[in-house]
């Protein structure tokens, strides 16, 4: 038989080509690609069409789209409107490139055709010069293809106005992409009912024939009421059905309507099954969802290490919401190691991407000095965006760069606005605009004025605040003196582990400040302190130990800790270090 279907391609090619057709309906695909190409040689340009077909899927001949392209493009030159729609479809997914392609057929057609490590780059150029004239040749398809480089093509090929007249002539020639762009196209003014309805007609034409984005915007419409009766269980019903066909869109809506239970009964597992296979697909906002589900503390169990996953995935694809996850979960060390680095690595892209919570996070590490050294550039930029639209956190944070002089210059008249600004509800900020009414910095000094905002800070329970109101209560300073009511302030900063509250109290034990003395609470408070670093609170406990003031006599020790004070810079240690060695004290 063989030789016979040889004696047929060489006595008539157009034989062949028919003798071909059958064996390719039995799947000799061997069999029928020799005759094809005999037919093909012969310039039938069916044939030379049927060749590129059998080399690009690798039917009955190894696979390779060099010879794929190299006969596709024969056919289309001979004006088969197959190839030339063909060839402009992979013109524009970027297939036609030759320079990787096998030359001699060989290895690589499938898997460089469906294997590239980033995606190739559309040839629109080629693409619309094939699309047009299948077009023009009255072919649906085509013309669907045209109106689709004219609208989604490069800036200068855009034609609008055009491409609608192709949508229009496709769709009436039944090309169910034609009906899907054509609805999209009369969605851009479809500002009246019976506009919507031929919207949504059109649509259903395109969904009824299987294509998944119309089946899911079909979806929307219908779960909105729009161009047609609302009906979210069919609305969900069709998110199934284009979920089912691969649309990544469509599997996050079926995917949050399972979980949800509205419309379709409840099935929490079912529907992260879903999502999961949209993130897996490459969908960045499937993959935030995903990480949200391990996250919450919902249907499923809190898994932070999992929603790290998930949230990495979305972030290295760009997605500021999963980017900013991600950031997150490094701040607090959940799921992942506690890393403040890599924390402001993915808060930054976040923020890159206008994410204000992201940059008044990031500007924060910024301001600990965590980040890039090209970081303090932007802090003051986004703090003043923030701040500008009410948000005191950002209104602070800005007041402390101007302060600073962090990403601007210092400018401390700003900074009292910004920081009077958030003082309003944020008891930091009162403690900072009061240290700038006490300092007279960017500001004429208002000792009264600071004294009433460290007071609601301290109220707040602001440490700082407290030792800074205590402070100005024992010298009278901006009002009356107070040392009892000064020793409880110092009190409660000291128990939230403030050094200076405690050195303060130890020095108002040690008398000399309208307190009964009291040396050895003195000096209690004088270690207390010490042990946290407080130079001034270990000169003063190494004094106490060598003298034996609190009646506890250690020179070894005190010995230890006026060493200590040195090494802080505290320049009286020494002295106290040299009396000890000639053995003057008494």
């Amino acid at each position: 038989m063989v030789v016979v279907d040889r004696l047929i391609g060489l006595t008539s090619p157009a034989a062949a080509l028919r003798r071909a057709a059958k064996l390719s309906e039995r799947k000799r695909f061997a069999e029928a690609f020799s005759l094809l190409a005999l037919a093909a040689r012969a310039s039938i340009p069916e044939a030379e069409y049927r060749v590129a077909r059998c080399y690009l899927e690798g039917s009955g001949v190894p696979p390779s789209r060099v010879e794929g392209v190299r006969w596709l493009q024969r056919a289309a030159a001979h004006g088969f409107i197959e190839a030339q729609c063909l060839l402009a479809t992979l013109n524009l997914r970027g297939l036609t490139n030759l320079k990787n392609g096998d030359a001699n057929g060989g290895e690589g057609g499938v898997d460089q055709l469906f294997g590239e490590d980033t995606p190739p780059e559309p040839d629109f150029d080629s693409a619309i010069k094939w699309a047009r004239q299948a077009a023009e040749l009255g072919s649906a398809e085509g013309q669907a293809l045209l109106a689709y480089i004219l609208t989604y093509g490069p800036e200068p090929m855009r034609d609008l106005e055009t491409a609608h007249r192709w949508y229009e002539r496709s769709a009436a020639g039944g090309c169910p992409e034609g009906s899907l762009g054509f609805a999209l196209s009369l969605a851009r003014c479809a500002n009246d009912k019976e506009s919507r309805r031929q919207v949504a007609e059109h649509l259903r034409h395109a969904a009824e024939a299987g294509v998944s984005t119309a089946i899911y915007l079909m979806g929307v419409l219908t779960e909105n009421g729009v161009g047609v009766d609302r009906d979210p269980t069919a609305a969900a019903q069709l998110y199934q059905r284009a979920a089912e066909r691969g649309h990544r869109s469509a599997q996050i809506r079926w995917g949050r309507a399972l979980l949800d239970g509205q419309y379709v009964e409840h099935d929490p597992t079912a529907g992260e099954s879903w999502l999961r296979r949209a993130a897996l697909a490459g969908d960045a906002e499937a993959a935030v969802l995903v990480g949200d589900l391990y996250v919450r503390n919902g249907d499923l169990p809190p898994n932070y290490a999992e929603a790290a996953i998930w949230y990495r995935r979305a972030a290295e694809a760009g997605h500021r919401d999963g980017a900013r996850a991600l950031g997150s979960l490094f701040l607090t060390g959940a799921g992942v190691a506690q890393d403040n680095e890599e924390a402001a690595k993915w808060l930054r892209v976040s923020a890159e991407a206008g994410d204000q919570d992201s940059q008044v996070d990031l500007a924060n590490l910024i301001l600990q000095g965590t980040g890039a050294p090209d970081d303090q550039l932007m802090i003051a930029g986004w703090f003043k965006e923030a701040a500008s639209s009410g948000d005191l956190v950002a209104a602070f944070n800005l007041g402390i760069c101007l302060v600073k002089g962090v990403g601007t210059e210092k400018d401390e008249r700003q900074a009292v606005l910004w920081l009077r600004r958030a003082a309003e509800g944020l008891p930091d900020a009162q403690y900072m605009y009061g240290r700038l009414l006490a300092e007279g910095r960017g500001v004429s000094p208002d000792l009264p004025g600071a004294r009433t905002w460290f007071a609601k800070a301290a109220d707040a329970g602001v440490p700082d605040a407290q030792v800074a109101l205590a402070e100005m209560l024992v010298n009278g300073r901006g009002g009356p003196r107070s040392p009892v009511a000064a020793a409880e302030l110092f009190q409660k900063a000291a128990a939230k582990g403030h050094s200076g509250a405690m050195f303060a109290l130890g020095a108002m034990h040690a008398g000399g400040y309208d307190l009964p003395i009291d040396r050895r609470t003195a000096q209690q408070w004088f270690r207390a302190a010490a042990e946290l670093g407080h130079g001034y609170a270990q000169l003063m406990l190494g004094r106490y130990l060598v003298r034996g003031a609190a009646g506890e006599l250690d020179p070894e020790e005190g010995k230890l800790w006026l060493e200590r004070a040195i090494a802080q810079g505290i320049p009286e240690s020494e002295v106290d270090i040299a009396e000890l060695a000639s053995s003057t004290w008494s």
